[in-house]
């Protein structure tokens, strides 16, 4: 795994554009943990992945509108490193002469940690409430969002917003209480100054 960089994150951070950028202009290989979540449930059973299993076997009100934020932060399956394996398998069969940029929330800092042969070849990405909440807010403008298929899509939004800060805080108590790199997204660094911090961690 030298040849791997992680970046991890809450929700709405940047991760995604920042990683496609760093991929872009160094010629490094994209991984996309969200892009593999479908395929991921696909290859586990319930055995391997209850939380999972459970999740898939709810209704859309059931997952985002019935249950508190902290249980939906508790019983989230990629929240609690189900799949986890997955992602190293599929990285496992990369080649290694180039190197992979992974980014996704799935990059929980504790299981990253025992796979890094240099601490600086991760960081994550923390948005502030405030950060958060406008970036919810345009979601929900744009009304594309899954939590429109809820019979309430304003209360399922405002748990999920509610998961994600709670779960942005678990990032953080974590990547402090391991030593690994963290950056606050708060809004005032444009995307290009947000690649460059985050490439300037990876030492490029």
């Amino acid at each position: 795994m030298r040849h791997v960089f992680w970046l991890g994150g809450g929700s709405g951070a940047g991760k995604s554009t920042v990683a496609r950028r760093i991929a872009d202009r160094h010629g490094w290989r994209l991984y996309a943990t969200d892009d593999v979540m479908a395929d991921h449930a696909r290859r586990t059973t319930a055995q391997e992945a209850p939380l999972l299993h459970a999740f898939l076997a709810m209704d859309m009100d059931e997952r985002w509108v019935d249950r508190s934020p902290r249980t939906m932060l508790e019983t989230f399956h990629w929240f609690r490193g189900e799949g986890f394996g997955l992602i190293i398998e599929d990285l496992a069969r990369l080649p290694r002469d180039t190197p992979v940029v992974v980014e996704g929330f799935r990059l929980l800092p504790h299981l990253v940690r025992p796979l890094l042969t240099d601490p600086q070849h991760a960081v994550w990405l923390l948005p502030t409430p405030a950060f958060r909440r406008a970036v919810f807010a345009r979601r929900a403008t744009a009304g594309a969002g899954f939590t429109q298929r809820t019979g309430d899509p304003e209360r399922a939004d405002r748990n999920l917003a509610a998961r994600d800060a709670l779960f942005t805080e678990r990032l953080r108590e974590e990547t402090t209480r391991l030593g690994l790199p963290a950056l606050t997204v708060d809004g005032t660094m444009t995307e290009d100054e947000l690649t460059e911090r985050v490439g300037a961690v990876f030492g490029l």
